[in-house]
């Protein structure tokens, strides 16, 4: 069932056969938050800085396009003049919106009777969003308002209070049927000591005690009766019946006040901790090992909470825009089927490496769609949006794309892959040109022209045809790069389309340290900061 599609959400879940009406058990998304910036991911060190765009987080009436008329399709009217009371209200989110909506009453559609809806978000545009959830889920499936307090308020904040928390709104489809795991929290240290402050002799367990009385509208004939001589007051009778009553006196868990009433003792270590509330302040940003340096990624112990508190083991869990794949990742590691679409091509090649590095030969099966298969898929990428292409390829080899729609600083360098000589703590870099149209020996020349100015220490040419003979030849007089421990490797290199779909390999150091590995947790691993 595990799926990872390449692709705009909207046309993935209309066009799949397999997102049939009410078949997915949970939904996350945690969509571009409309902050009109684009996110960039950084590839930095002493001698390069480039820079590639992971996803725009940009709306407008333009890019909005045709969207603005399936709205009539939906004949939702309450919907429709909500979003055309924001048209004229607020201008600047109404496209963020419209393209929302449409996504969102797809998402609805293939959601379970059971099932829960969980959207992420800033304050820039949750507030819309919440009424576009009412109007689309109903205002009555509305659960929780869900404040997560990511980062502690830093910096020179001018005239406003710190913004230091995203929303996550959780709705369901039919309320009361919804699967929900009660999550706790640890209880507070101060609270422990205060109330568990009594420590059994025997056993050196914490205790507390509690009152065995309980309100008359509680009562039955069996809680109304003399206990040790002991009586309820007459407004009060007991929590337990008798046979109940006697059966905790032989266990040890009656205690008694110094005026003889019974008490209920509760050890510390039987309590589950504090119930959640939507207050969430325990839970960090992803950093260290688990930071992959995308932008916006959310940490495993957030999804760890919203994952088991909203379905069961085998669920299937579906993320729309799953960006560096936090969801999917917890998924996979707490044992649910899963789902996950991103239009980008860099994130879907990150999440296939994440899943990779993190779960090794335990990883379930999954299947990749919307990528090029062969080489007839490929080019005819390639016809349709050439930098899509040029990104797909770059990704399936594990290489940074330096920019997304236009060429870097280094004319002609479209990718910058790092690698580790075995043996030896020394980094090379390696940059790659990508070709879809016909190429010549200009194109190698330019190649070895940026590595002969010391940047890189080797270059790749990848190209749709097939190099001319005066390239071959260039690139084998180019020579060696000599490396530590006697490694040599070709300081230019060229790879065709052909070539890379039969298998071709890349003489390159097999250690790729381009990407961040994911910390490798396991099957049922929690991560730190949940529980």
């Amino acid at each position: 069932m595990n799926k990872l599609y390449l692709g705009d959400c909207l046309d993935v879940l209309r066009n799949e056969l397999e997102f049939k009406a009410e078949s997915v058990d949970l939904i996350y998304i945690d969509p571009p938050f409309n902050s009109k910036r684009n996110y960039n991911v950084f590839f930095d060190d002493k001698d390069i800085q480039t820079q590639r765009m992971a996803f725009e987080d940009t709306w407008s009436l333009h890019t909005v396009g045709d969207s603005l008329a399936e709205l009539d399709t939906i004949h939702h009217d309450k919907l429709l003049d909500l979003l055309n009371v924001y048209q004229h209200i607020a201008p600047q989110v109404f496209p963020y919106l419209v393209m929302m909506t449409l996504r969102i009453v797809e998402l609805r559609k293939i959601l379970k009777p059971t099932g829960s809806f969980y959207l992420h978000c800033d304050p820039t545009a949750s507030h819309p969003l919440k009424m576009i959830l009412d109007a689309i889920f109903g205002k009555k499936n509305f659960k929780n308002e869900i404040i997560w307090q990511r980062i502690n308020a830093k910096g020179n904040v001018q005239r406003k209070f710190g913004a230091v928390h995203d929303v996550i709104f959780y709705y369901v489809k039919e309320l009361g049927k919804e699967v929900w795991n009660q999550p706790y929290q640890p209880l507070d240290s101060e609270y422990v000591e205060k109330f568990y402050r009594h420590i059994e002799k025997d056993t050196g367990r914490r205790y507390t005690s509690s009152d065995l009385t309980a309100s008359m509208s509680r009562a039955s004939k069996g809680q109304i009766y003399a206990w040790k001589g002991k009586r309820p007051p007459k407004t009060r009778c007991w929590v337990y019946a008798k046979e109940k009553m006697e059966e905790l006196e032989q266990q040890g868990r009656i205690i008694y006040s110094e005026k003889g009433y019974p008490r209920f003792k509760r050890y510390l270590d039987e309590n589950q901790g504090e119930k959640v509330p939507d207050t969430w302040t325990d839970i960090n940003i992803a950093f260290g090992k688990e930071s992959l340096g995308y932008p916006t990624q959310k940490p495993k112990a957030l999804l760890e909470r919203i994952i088991q508190a909203s379905s069961n083991k085998g669920d299937i869990i579906l993320d729309a825009f799953c960006g560096c794949g936090t969801s999917i990742d917890t998924a996979e590691g707490l044992n649910r089927q899963w789902i996950g679409i991103d239009i980008a091509p860099f994130a879907v090649s990150l999440i296939k490496r994440r899943l990779k590095d993190t779960y090794g030969k335990d990883l379930s099966k999954f299947e990749v769609r919307g990528t090029p298969t062969d080489e007839a898929s490929a080019i005819k990428l390639w016809e349709q949006n050439p930098f899509a292409f040029e990104d797909w390829w770059l990704t399936e080899l594990e290489v940074f794309a330096t920019t997304y729609g236009k060429k870097g600083a280094d004319k002609g360098i479209d990718g910058v892959g790092l690698y580790s000589i075995p043996k030896s703590k020394k980094t090379i870099k390696v940059a790659f040109q990508v070709k879809g149209g016909k190429v010549q020996s200009k194109d190698i020349d330019a190649l070895a022209g940026v590595v002969a100015l010391g940047k890189y220490d080797m270059g790749v040419l990848l190209t749709r045809y097939k190099p001319t003979t005066p390239m071959l030849k260039k690139a084998t007089q180019s020579g060696q790069f000599e490396a530590t421990y006697g490694y040599t490797y070709p300081k230019l290199q060229i790879m065709t389309l052909e070539e890379f779909f039969n298998g071709k390999q890349l003489n390159l150091p097999k250690n790729n340290i381009t990407f961040k590995s994911a910390a490798t947790v396991g099957k049922g691993g929690i991560q730190d900061g949940l529980f």
